[in-house]
């Protein structure tokens, strides 16, 4: 709101920092009550669709801001690396129109994966280990063949997850490189402060995905992929509310 009222505040990394704040509004919405409720009562119960769509919503949050935060580390790039024409390239249309995409892709993405857990069978065992419905908490649960369903998932993992970071870490070269070259230090001070937060979310945000989604679930322990959950779902957007202040 303090974004959509302050005419100064009107620039695309304010508009991006409040798209953030919308999906860290729902994300928290989705996860956080119920997951509050299952630490005070210790277990819960929650419906087959009530399990799906809160899959739905949070997987639909985190794709999003994958994408999201791949724009905004663009954003970065041209107002860093290329600062003259920052403002005929990043108009208020490509603004919205790469946010629309994001959000586009992102239904999309998250579509497929949730059709795959609906077309399974639930038969055994209706206790997930978890604080919410997870995808991997849910396959685990099913009685019938999840190969096709975790291919599915692991191939999703390249455009929402890999390619991305693969972006985001390009644009960050660029972008060190041309502040290692401004010769002022309060510059380059200043450069690297409109950045450090947002590396910071970075690598912890695709750092815990990429460890839950893309290691073989043999390779952790049920505690520690709890943990790393919490980091994307909690101390993630709570680290993006200190980069918007």
């Amino acid at each position: 709101m303090l974004v959509y009222y302050s005419k100064t505040l009107h620039s695309p990394m304010y508009f991006f920092l409040s798209q953030l704040s919308i999906s860290d509004i729902m994300l928290t919405t989705d996860i956080s009550p119920n997951m509050l409720h299952i630490v005070l009562h210790e277990r819960t119960s929650i419906s087959f669709s009530g399990c799906i769509t809160q899959y739905y919503v949070f997987s639909l949050i985190e794709v999003f801001e994958c994408f999201l935060l791949t724009v905004m580390s663009y954003d970065r790039y041209l107002a860093i690396c290329s600062p003259l024409h920052y403002t005929s390239i990043m108009k208020q249309t490509l603004c919205i129109q790469l946010v629309l995409a994001s959000w586009i892709f992102s239904c999309s993405m998250t579509s497929i994966s949730t059709l795959g857990l609906c077309q399974l069978e639930f038969c055994g065992p209706n206790i997930i280990d978890h604080l919410f419905c997870d995808f991997n908490a849910l396959v685990e649960l099913s009685c019938s063949d999840t190969s096709t369903v975790q291919i599915e998932a692991t191939l999703l993992c390249v455009p929402v997850l890999i390619f991305p970071f693969l972006v985001i870490v390009v644009s960050y070269t660029y972008i060190v490189l041309t502040i290692l070259k401004i010769s002022s230090f309060s510059g380059r001070q200043k450069s690297f402060s409109t950045c450090s937060f947002h590396l910071t979310v970075v690598f912890i945000f695709y750092g815990t995905l990429m460890a839950v989604y893309l290691i073989p679930k043999e390779g952790q322990s049920q505690t520690i992929s709890k943990i790393m959950s919490l980091l994307y779902t909690v101390f993630t957007p709570f680290i993006n509310l200190l980069y918007t202040a």
